[in-house]
C-alpha cells in the first residue's frame, strides 16, 4: 500500500513540475573556435566564438532553455592529448560560462 501511495505522490509532483526545455550544444565550433589540430590543449588555443556568451545568455534567460554542453574529445588521455593539458583549459571554460 505504501508503494502505491509513493507512486501517486511522485506522479502528482511530476504533473506539477514545469517542463524544462533543454538545448544540447556541441562545444567545438559552436561555443569555441576549433583549432586546426582539433585539440584545445592550451590557453593559447582557446577562442570563444564571437557573440557566443551573449547569445547563450539570451537563449537561457529569454527563451527559458537549460543549456548543456556536449563534446567528444578524441584522443583524450593519450600521449598526444594527455588529460593534464585538457582539464585546466576545460575548467576555465566552464567557470567563464558559469559566470555569465
Amino acid at each position: 500500500m505504501h508503494y502505491a501511495l509513493r507512486i501517486m505522490n511522485f506522479l502528482l509532483l511530476l504533473h506539477r513540475m514545469k517542463q524544462q526545455k533543454i538545448l544540447f550544444i556541441d562545444r567545438d565550433g559552436t561555443l569555441i573556435e576549433e583549432p586546426e589540430d582539433e585539440q584545445i590543449d592550451s590557453f593559447e588555443k582557446l577562442r570563444f566564438v564571437e557573440g557566443m556568451i551573449r547569445n547563450m545568455a539570451f537563449i537561457a534567460q529569454k527563451l527559458d532553455f537549460r543549456l548543456v554542453m556536449v563534446s567528444n574529445q578524441d584522443g583524450l588521455g593519450t600521449d598526444a592529448f594527455p588529460e593534464e593539458t585538457f582539464w585546466p583549459v576545460h575548467n576555465f571554460r566552464l567557470q567563464t560560462l558559469r559566470g555569465e
